[in-house]
């Protein structure tokens, strides 16, 4: 039996990934095995500026955290070397990173499994949200799409101020009445 020390040092850290856990949007468990050095760099570098947090857990440990928030479907894929990138903030960005260096790094870097909102999603779906843009492009093209109309409108309005106020030429054909079509016989 361990003793009391390092128990109560297991269970801090099963305290901590359970907070953390709580907290993230979404998390990514990944088998990291065979990834160098440098490569790791690049990926937690990469993970920090996306407001990631990632680490190697213990996957006995990372067992019980996951139980403690309901996500015990994960215990499965728990074997092996794991790493935990979960994000409080943007839900797609572990799984956008992760998922990068997964297509990079091949065989040497796999996804797990992975949660969004408390629920466990299919490898399909961590891959499909991967996909998408960053949130920041996402809120980027929402506004450009509000915007678009407003936009065309005020292009209309300058033309037409442009030429004092004058109809334009596709207007002034339509307003003109129509010659009548001589009659077929």
């Amino acid at each position: 039996m361990p003793n009391a020390k390092v128990l109560s040092e297991k269970q801090a850290v099963v305290a901590a990934l359970t907070e953390q856990l709580k907290g993230a949007a979404s998390g990514v468990l990944v088998d990291y095995k065979g990834i160098t050095v440098a490569e790791d760099t690049a990926l937690r570098v990469e993970l920090r500026q996306n407001e990631v947090q990632y680490g190697v857990v213990k996957n006995t440990l990372a067992r019980f955290a996951l139980n403690n928030v309901g996500l015990e479907s994960l215990d499965e894929v728990l074997n092996g070397t794991t790493s935990l990138a979960t994000s409080a903030g943007d839900p797609i960005a572990p799984m956008r990173v992760v998922n990068k260096y997964a297509k990079q790094l091949g065989d040497r870097f796999n996804i797990k499994g992975g949660f969004m909102d408390g629920k466990v999603l299919s490898l399909e779906e961590i891959l499909a949200l991967a996909e998408l843009p960053a949130k920041d492009v996402l809120q980027a093209q929402a506004l450009g799409m509000m915007l678009a109309p407003i936009t065309s409108l005020a292009i209309v309005l300058k033309a037409i101020a442009e030429k004092g106020g004058e109809a334009a030429p596709a207007a002034e054909e339509a307003a003109a009445p129509a010659e009548e079509a001589p009659a077929a016989e």
